[in-house]
């Protein structure tokens, strides 16, 4: 095979057994790589209702048939696939940077991960060399820590590691996977399914060739994308960053604050990219074969928190900036440093923190609750002492590490309310009340809340669509980007890269047909796109989900934005306009009221062996 490795590396922790299988050409082209490979794998290899913890429940490791080769941002990511200890469903998370470069060219498109070792142990792969070595020593050290120690003790500064922290060992549901120090695999807790399988890190070395189909056409094609790669489609990554968007979204009344109170910020100019770029970020990076660099490296100057650097991105500095009504930069790169430290998904984690400062606001937490804490929204202080009770699970901060949606089960008196979560997954930076393209697409995530499972916020906010209507013509919409995105995501391309491929589906087809030289039509990469999506909604179906799971938060329905003066004043998301927005995406997707894939749009996508799942709910 060309592109891909043509092997799928096998891991029994529990027995220490190491195999491969080949990967058939057939499973590479239906479902192509990274996630559509990751997630066919995990429903041949999983059980229904398998506990997230359990040892039965694989984590699987996938590479895209670009790693390793010069197609820009395609030869850099991976992805992990498992069942999410936060949504009990379809877990999943990618990252870039260095490591999936160096699994392919050790000769493996996916790994998988079964059962629990004895003792803490880390996989060592060095081409066909695979073993299993201690990892007692690396317990409690935070994932760059661990690379280090790695690095050290094989004796290559080149290794590449993957690692989780000592929030993946404490089996905190908001847990991550670190790489190349600063790259995560953030959502989704599957660093936690990693912890429970006593798993610290995976460290590989590749030296092996990458073959490509048809080399000459292919460097062309690169070439070109290498142009485009430096023109307008990527100027927001290689200038500001997506920290762009804090400004942007607050000037629409679009920036969630306080925990989905308001929708401006009123210290905005304070945390935004503009503000960042001016006094904080001191370099900028790139990924293997990247040529647009956008990873923005900051460094606090001066005060408390000195020194301290991280890479920052949108996300998380609204996570720790707005949402919690924190407008110090400084407090927020900080609160990013310690969720690196225990390897901590940082937008979450700070979602799950402004929920706990919405229930202080409301008296539902007392000082009692918090240890002593002043929980009130804009107490960096208090902000960065909950984080590390949380990384510690200790006091609150052991009931916040099960993520928001759990937390106000166990806290209760109303605090369910203030729980900004979909499937158990928190929120992302974008006000849904006023978005409401966005909310659909949010809604029906097969992950849980999350934008980059189908991008549906970029209609909304760049007025392709009205943005305050709700009507069935909007299930197309997210379902067409859903298609294209899980394409994205089973290449592994960077979605900041996306503008690039002028085409869409034709040139993403053309790229994977030059490199794998299995021909592929747009047609056939939109269709795989369908399947791929329709496999993910097959898992969840397995697991209990249906059409009230595709619902959003309490806030997001029941209190509409009170912001005076900006134009989304007064928006929110009704049962009936979601109703709607359901209705019709379940249509366009050949799925009944109640969302669940029918047996001719199975047969459609040729998943007639997947039937089982939904014959006894039609």
């Amino acid at each position: 095979m060309f592109g891909y490795a043509g092997r799928i590396l096998h891991v029994n922790l529990t027995t220490g057994k190491i195999s491969t299988e080949p990967l058939k050409e057939d499973l590479a082209k239906n479902y192509i790589g990274g996630i559509g490979l990751g997630i066919r794998l995990l429903l041949d290899h999983s059980t229904p209702g398998v506990d997230p913890f359990s040892p039965d429940n694989p984590l699987i490791l996938t590479a895209g048939p670009l790693g390793g080769t010069m197609a820009p941002t395609a030869g850099n990511g991976h992805a992990f696939v498992s069942k999410s200890p936060a949504s009990l469903g379809v877990g999943e998370s990618k990252s870039h940077g260095f490591f999936a470069a160096d699994l392919k060219r050790a000769g493996y498109d996916a790994v998988i991960f079964k059962g629990k070792a004895e003792k803490p142990v880390y996989l060592w792969i060095d081409d066909d060399t695979v073993e299993l070595l201690d990892a007692q020593h690396l317990w409690g050290k935070s994932p760059a820590e661990t690379e280090d120690i790695i690095k050290e003790e094989l004796g290559d500064y080149y290794i590449r590691v993957a690692a989780i922290g000592p929030a993946g060992e404490r089996l905190m549901r908001l847990a991550c996977i670190l790489n190349d120090k600063t790259r995560a695999a953030g959502r989704t807790g599957l660093g936690a399914v990693m912890g429970s399988k006593n798993l610290k890190a995976i460290a590989v070395r590749g030296t092996r060739d990458i073959r490509v189909a048809k080399p000459d056409e292919f460097l062309e094609f690169v070439r070109e994308l290498h142009e485009r790669e430096k023109g307008p489609a990527t100027r927001k990554y290689r200038t500001l960053g997506t920290p762009q968007n804090v400004l942007v979204h607050n000037a629409l009344g679009a920036l969630p604050t306080r925990n989905f109170t308001n929708a401006t910020f009123e210290g905005a100019e304070r945390v935004s990219g503009e503000y960042l770029n001016q006094r904080f970020v001191v370099k900028i990076i790139g990924c293997s074969s990247c040529a647009q660099r956008c990873e923005h490296i900051a460094v606090v100057p001066e005060g408390p928190y000195k020194g301290t650097t991280v890479r920052v991105e949108y996300e998380t500095l609204w996570a720790f900036g707005p949402n919690c009504g924190v407008d110090r930069l400084d407090a927020v790169i900080k609160a990013i440093d310690i969720c690196n430290y225990y390897g901590m998904d940082a937008l979450g984690t700070g979602v799950v923190i402004s929920f706990a400062m919405d229930c202080y606001e409301h008296g539902i937490l007392t000082k009692e609750d918090t240890g002593g804490l002043e929980l009130n929204f804009g107490n960096h202080e208090a902000m960065l002492e909950l984080l590390r009770m949380i990384g510690e699970r200790k006091g609150l901060g052991d009931i916040l590490a099960e993520g928001s949606k759990r937390a106000a089960e166990k806290i209760g008196k109303g605090a369910e309310k203030y729980a900004c979560h979909i499937k158990g997954v928190e929120l992302t930076g974008y006000d849904l009340r006023s978005l409401k393209t966005a909310a659909l697409g949010f809604a029906v995530s097969f992950r849980g809340a999350d934008h980059n499972r189908h991008g549906a916020y970029s209609p909304d906010l760049s007025g392709k669509v009205d943005r305050f209507k709700a009507d069935k013509s909007k299930g197309k919409v997210v379902k067409d980007i859903e298609d294209l995105y899980t394409i994205i995501d089973s290449l592994i391309v960077c979605k900041f890269s996306r503008g690039i491929y002028y085409e869409g589906f034709a040139d993403l087809a053309k790229l994977y047909t030059l490199v794998t030289g299995i021909e592929m039509s747009a047609e056939d990469m939109r269709r795989a796109g369908e399947r791929i999506n329709n496999i993910a909604r097959l898992f969840n179906v397995r697991e209990g989900f249906s059409r009230k799971d595709d619902t959003l938060p309490y806030k997001i329905m029941h209190f509409p934005v009170p912001d005076e003066g900006v134009v989304s004043h007064g928006s929110y998301v009704s049962q009936k306009e979601l109703d709607i927005l359901l209705d019709g995406y379940y249509e366009v997707r050949g799925w009944t009221k109640e969302g669940i894939p029918t047996l001719e749009k199975l047969n459609e996508l040729g998943l007639n062996d997947l039937a089982y799942i939904v014959k006894d709910k039609l």
